[in-house]
């Protein structure tokens, strides 16, 4: 009866919603439950939620505390110290006896909102009793008064609380693992398991949108945001009133399901363009203004953009005038200027009234989560670019994807210098924060060497990301002290130097987690993360993706990659077939990207990236990796710029040529930095330059760079 009783008044105050029942059926008599731990409530939840009368595998101080005796006599109740050998031994022996036990394989309560670290153990226990793993997923117990995150999030009397239970899974260790190998082994399982819980228990197959809503009914409509060079911090509600006031003064001069260019700074009123136009079912398309109007203008063409978005402040700030001149006479060049005119004190206060009630009626109106929700265009660093088509659900994902790996807070604060027209710019650098609680603060250029340190500082700023290129530049700057808040820096797009990781953890004590990932992978393939690094590697694959690697003649120990997974993009936009989506395919089937990247994959899971397969020259039949021959040259010079290319040779098919900025480099220098470097490694010839041509992302710009080499070799 007192089950009952319980059972109902959570029931009634909490909501609770239980999910999956039939795999807890189907899981069979030895089963070994493991679940989140979000608050105190976790043990009683599933006390009166589940069936059978199951018994909990708790932490002995726990279990000593006063006001823990007076349950103890309605559950079983099984003391533990996951750090005890024979506490473990004999919590594998009561699992042999067939029972279903639960345990919490962080054990403590979370203090940060996300999985905190998995003991090994309980990867023991499941390894050596032989018993099926269950995965319960508890979601909204953090947000109680319960739960160990004051100050951290907004806590609630009654937030809705849902069990989720997964299908029971094993851990399947090879037999030849024994002692200390074999428990590792089984740890990592079990973590890999938690973590991929918690992502195919989220919420992301939903539109950008609903995703902004539904971060508002977490953190609060006042909670703030994103905030700009303007100074003026945006709310939830203020962010979700402009954007359904732009958002509806831009679906009057375009059609459904348009792509409409985006030629804007980062700013938060970009922002709001770009979700205003999502909120109609338009398409934002990000104009990449560093590659000039004849980019612009192809890139139009290939995504059949008819009008484009942009900001006479901008354009004139910017010395873009030329540009904008030129794209007028392609497509219709709207001001948000004259679109601000247009908007009367009537329609912003309908849109603060909608903005209120959006919760009501904008799921009626929301496209399908696998609509299109922005148009990207690939860098062209190695050819011409592309228009990269990516969905709602892809962009969430990927969002769902890092924070099961990584903890983010409503306290954390992203500097976002990256553009918008850069995937991580975009995806990453604005999305993910506004989604997820955090404030973006949004600066225009990352080429501000000097500033950019300072805006860390005085923004309180706790997370960074960016490029090998400009975080070695923010490092050489920036005074000791400016990144004092920083918790994470996360390093993507090109190889993170061991010289710019040596700086920032001698100059900073900040460890760069070096990351992967592509603008058709939305953007983030792999990353190293606090819990799970490895130097020298970009990570391990986001959960939920699968790999393939396609064997390369010439290259034993590593192939190229082929990935698949919720966040693969819809397909290209290409330019000799306009307007046409062109889905994702491999060797592998359809759905499948090919990468183009050389990687080797460890046993652990962890990606080294031994360069792109379009970036290895063959040399008398061998293959060598240009981006080898760029480590070589960045060992021995660190504080100059290389790249390396291939050019035709007659006798030996191709050779190889580095330039670099460093004065009076030679390759006797280069053999004496790393001896014992095979001969076939080495660069035929060395050119020396003032400068290396790049990107407006960081990223080495090759075919500008090929051209420089041919007008030294010639």
């Amino acid at each position: 009866m007192l089950k009952q009783s319980l059972r109902g008044l959570l029931k009634l105050i909490y909501r609770v919603e239980v999910k999956g029942m039939a795999h807890y059926h189907n899981a069979g008599e030895r089963v070994l439950i493991v679940a989140n731990h979000t608050s105190f409530l976790d043990p009683l939840l599933m006390w009166l939620f589940f069936p059978d009368d199951i018994t909990f595998a708790i932490n002995t101080q726990i279990f000593k505390r006063w006001w823990i005796q007076p349950f103890l006599r309605f559950s079983q109740v099984f003391p533990m110290d996951p750090t005890h050998p024979m506490s473990l031994k004999n919590l594998i022996h009561h699992l042999q006896t067939n029972t279903k036990t639960v345990i919490f394989p962080e054990g403590r309560i979370t203090v940060t909102g996300g999985l905190m670290k998995i003991y090994d153990g309980t990867g023991m226990v499941a390894d050596k009793s032989e018993a099926a793993i269950l995965p319960v997923r508890i979601n909204g117990g953090q947000y109680t008064h319960f739960s160990r995150l004051h100050k951290i999030v907004r806590l609630r009397l009654f937030p809705k609380i849902t069990i989720t239970i997964l299908p029971h899974t094993r851990i399947d260790a090879p037999h030849d693992l024994r002692g200390k190998v074999r428990r590792k082994f089984s740890g990592h399982i079990l973590a890999d398991i938690m973590s991929d819980m918690m992502f195919a228990t989220s919420n992301y197959q939903q539109t950008i949108f609903a995703g902004l809503l539904e971060a508002r009914a977490i953190h609060g409509g006042k909670h703030t945001v994103a905030e700009d060079m303007e100074r003026s911090p945006l709310s939830y509600d203020v962010l979700i009133t402009r954007t359904i006031a732009i958002g509806n003064a831009i679906a009057t001069i375009t059609a459904p399901h348009e792509n409409v260019g985006v030629f804007l700074p980062n700013s938060t009123k970009t922002l709001c363009v770009v979700l205003g136009l999502q909120l109609h079912g338009r398409v934002p398309a990000m104009m990449n203004y560093s590659i000039g109007s004849a980019g612009m203008i192809s890139a139009c063409q290939t995504a059949q953009v008819k009008t484009v978005l942009s900001s006479r402040r901008f354009t004139e700030a910017g010395k873009f005038e030329d540009e904008a001149l030129a794209l007028s006479q392609q497509v219709t060049l709207v001001y948000l200027e004259d679109l601000a005119e247009n908007i009367s004190g009537f329609d912003k206060a309908l849109a603060f009234i909608h903005a209120k009630s959006a919760g009501f009626w904008y799921p009626k109106r929301a496209v399908s989560a696998d609509h299109p929700a922005v148009v990207l265009f690939t860098s062209g660093s190695e050819g011409t670019p592309k228009g990269v088509v990516l969905s709602h659900t892809n962009i969430l994902a990927n969002h769902k994807q890092i924070s099961a790996r990584i903890s983010f807070n409503p306290q954390d604060v992203v500097l976002n210098f990256l553009p918008m027209f850069h995937s991580f710019g975009f995806t990453v650098g604005t999305l993910l924060p506004v989604l997820n609680g955090m404030t973006t603060f949004f600066y225009p250029t990352p080429l501000h060497f000097t500033v950019i340190p300072e805006m860390a500082y005085e923004t309180n700023a706790t997370i960074l990301f960016g490029t090998n290129t400009f975080l070695a530049a923010y490092g050489k700057k920036a005074h000791a002290y400016d990144f004092y808040k920083m918790r994470y820096v996360v390093a993507g797009a090109e190889k993170l130097q061991e010289s710019t990781r040596a700086l920032w953890a001698d100059k900073f004590g900040i460890r760069i987690l070096e990351g992967y990932g592509a603008t058709e992978t939305a953007p983030v393939t792999a990353v190293n993360t606090p819990m799970d690094c490895k130097a020298g590697t970009v990570g391990r694959l986001m959960p939920d993706m699968g790999y393939e690697l396609e064997a390369i003649p010439g290259i034993n120990d590593a192939g190229q990659l082929h990935v698949n997974g919720p966040n693969i993009m819809l397909g290209y936009l290409l330019h000799d077939n306009p307007g046409v989506l062109i889905p994702p395919e491999s060797i592998y089937g359809k759905g499948w990207y090919d990468t183009g990247d050389i990687v080797h994959v460890d046993e652990d899971g962890f990606i080294s990236i031994r360069g792109r397969s379009k970036r290895f020259a063959k040399v008398s039949g061998e293959m060598v990796s240009l981006t080898a021959v760029e480590q070589l040259a960045a060992h021995a010079w660190p504080l100059a710029l290389h790249a390396a290319i291939s050019v035709a040779d007659s006798k030996k098919g191709e050779q190889v040529v580095l330039l670099t900025t460093q004065k009076l480099a030679s390759i006797s220098q280069l053999i004496a930095a790393s001896p014992g470097t095979a001969a076939i490694l080495l660069p035929k010839k060395i050119v020396l330059v003032d400068a290396i041509p790049v990107m407006a992302t960081g990223k080495i710009n090759y075919p500008a760079v090929t051209e420089l080499a041919s007008s030294h070799l010639k």
